[in-house]
């Protein structure tokens, strides 16, 4: 099927030749792809929206995940930022708190969006419900938001990989991270060019992030990546909209982690048979959720 861009690079240049923002020829590719209308598409997205701020809302007052591995940590940091003694900042914390928020709904079993996976899940609806406190948006702004993450993700997705089973964690959190970044450029007013510094500045520093889910749970360290990415991913921005450039290209940096995903150990993708799922502490928890059941990667 004909698509509109194979790359970032083909993506920024057809945004800058049709005057488009990135989001809009999400849009259009979606329509092309799908055959469904304008309508359709951006009223299933908006749909998406609803149900990450849903899961925002719920996790920001309180969830418990049944292994009791998660929860509570959204808490903890909203009223950390309420002491007004945080050093990283509010919006930064906000955003790290939204993302926590997410990914331990969906340790609790909630209902979240993958973006681009559940394990991935808080990144993108994390930060954008960060910056919206910043920069006013409309609701139709924050639809664009999603789909300009969308338009990164779908080049990743087809260039390299958003599996933590087949790239780690890099190809989870590390491009949930980058099409944040890309789409939190696009919302404060950037360049097409500038939300691909964005997203390249962000993923070349989660390169090589492993896949160690303690007991094969997407729950630790998985709740925590996505808070870290998410402040990843506003700095990026920050440096990107400051005129900061990647050095590699964007298509060079996914390219670099999808052969990084390649050469890395089985044992460091989402299999729980090493890094932080093999630690003394790891394999206890493991032990005390499964006892001598098997869990994934025995």
């Amino acid at each position: 099927m004909d698509v509109l861009f194979h790359n970032v690079r083909e993506l920024v240049a057809r945004a800058e030749q049709e005057g488009k923002q990135i989001s809009e020829l999400m849009i259009e590719q979606e329509m092309l792809m799908s055959g469904r209308s304008r309508e359709e598409i951006m009223a299933q997205m908006d749909h998406n929206l609803t149900i990450m701020e849903a899961a925002v809302e719920r996790g920001l007052k309180g969830v418990q995940s049944v292994t009791g591995l998660t929860g509570g940590d959204a808490v903890l940091i909203q009223n950390y930022i309420a002491q007004g003694k945080s050093l990283s900042g509010d919006l930064l914390l906000d955003a790290v708190s939204k993302a926590v928020a997410t990914n331990e709904v969906n340790a609790a079993m909630g209902t979240i969006c993958a973006t681009p996976t559940a394990g991935s899940a808080g990144v993108v609806p994390g930060t954008l419900f960060a910056v919206k406190n910043k920069l006013n948006p409309t609701r139709e702004q924050m639809i664009r938001y999603l789909f300009t993450s969308g338009a990164f993700g779908f080049v990743v997705a087809n260039n390299a990989s958003i599996s933590g089973a087949e790239g780690g964690c890099q190809a989870e959190v590390g491009s949930a991270a980058g099409m944040a970044a890309a789409a939190i450029v696009e919302m404060a007013g950037g360049t097409p060019q500038q939300c691909s510094e964005a997203f390249a500045i962000t993923l070349k520093n989660m390169l090589g992030l492993v896949c160690d889910p303690v007991a094969g749970l997407v729950e630790v360290p998985c709740v925590k990546r996505n808070a870290m990415g998410a402040a990843n991913s506003l700095v990026a921005a920050d440096m990107a909209l400051a005129g900061v450039t990647s050095r590699i290209p964007c298509d060079e940096v996914i390219g670099a982690m999808y052969r990084i995903g390649l050469s890395m150990s089985p044992n460091l993708k989402e299999t729980a048979r090493g890094g932080l799922a093999t630690t003394p502490t790891g394999k206890a928890l493991a032990e005390k959720i499964f006892g001598g059941a098997v869990v994934q990667g025995d």
